[in-house]
């Protein structure tokens, strides 16, 4: 059975740092994407970063220079230092994965919340 848990997040002031994880057990291998989500209130999920199992990187514009993306060898942990936060950046980020970063999302985890406040 896989399993995506999250942490790191918290409440932090516009312009600190962040650093999320993901714990990813219950695959065989490590030929998987993993993908960073976000929703804030109100709003649509979104992509933030994704990382293919071959290390290409996808993020959106709008955290591109502030949001590092990265995976340990074993792909079972995943990590998002954020720095340079902004209030925008505010919502609950999920981790996910997918056979490659352009594909359907089959496992998530529950969420953790990050605050920026202005």
């Amino acid at each position: 059975q896989v399993q995506l848990v999250e942490s790191g997040g918290g409440l932090v002031q516009a312009g600190g740092s962040l650093r999320l994880s993901c714990a990813v057990s219950g695959f065989t291998d490590d030929h998987y994407a993993i993908g960073w989500f976000r929703q804030a209130p109100g709003k649509e999920r979104e992509g933030v970063v994704c990382i293919n199992n071959n290390g290409t990187i996808y993020d959106r514009d709008s955290v591109k220079g502030r949001f590092t993306i990265s995976r340990d060898n074993a792909g079972r942990s995943l990590y998002l230092q954020m720095n340079s936060l902004k209030p925008e950046d505010t919502a609950v980020y999920h981790c996910a994965t997918a056979s490659t970063c352009w594909s359907y999302y089959d496992h998530w985890g529950q969420g953790t919340q990050v605050t920026v406040s202005s």
